[in-house]
């Protein structure tokens, strides 16, 4: 039997030792787990806000290519945020790989602990364009 769920897997994205996969499709959709500023090899890299943004928003990127996506097929996003004084910053970088009609999206603040300062997940749609 073939299963619905898809392992979306690209090079640049290492699989988590963890149990869970960093994006698998099913059926019309595509879902993206959590994606911070990490290297090739995961390991998390510290950096200004803006810099970690952009660091998630480029390996989201590669990920949504790996599924034969870009930005304007999300639908929903999430994001969350180390410290409200980074709200402005935040909303700035969002328009520069996001453009109207924009996805749905809730930000969280304040829920990331030290290690990471921004962190994304995403719902994209895979089916046939109209």
């Amino acid at each position: 039997m073939l299963s619905v769920l898809q392992a979306i897997r690209t090079p640049d994205i290492l699989e988590s030792p963890l149990p869970f996969s960093p994006a698998i499709r099913a059926g019309e959709f595509v879902f993206l787990s959590g994606i911070a500023s990490t290297d090739e090899q995961g390991r998390i890299i510290h950096d200004t806000f803006e810099n970690e943004a952009r660091r998630t928003y480029q390996k989201i990127g590669q990920i949504l290519r790996a599924a034969g996506l870009d930005f304007s097929r999300v639908v929903q996003v999430r994001c969350y945020l180390a410290n409200q004084a980074d709200w402005d910053t935040h909303n700035r970088i969002f328009r520069e790989f996001f453009s109207e009609p924009y996805p749905a999206r809730t930000t969280l603040i304040g829920c990331l602990g030290d290690l990471v300062k921004y962190e994304v997940d995403l719902v994209a749609y895979a089916g046939p364009e109209r």
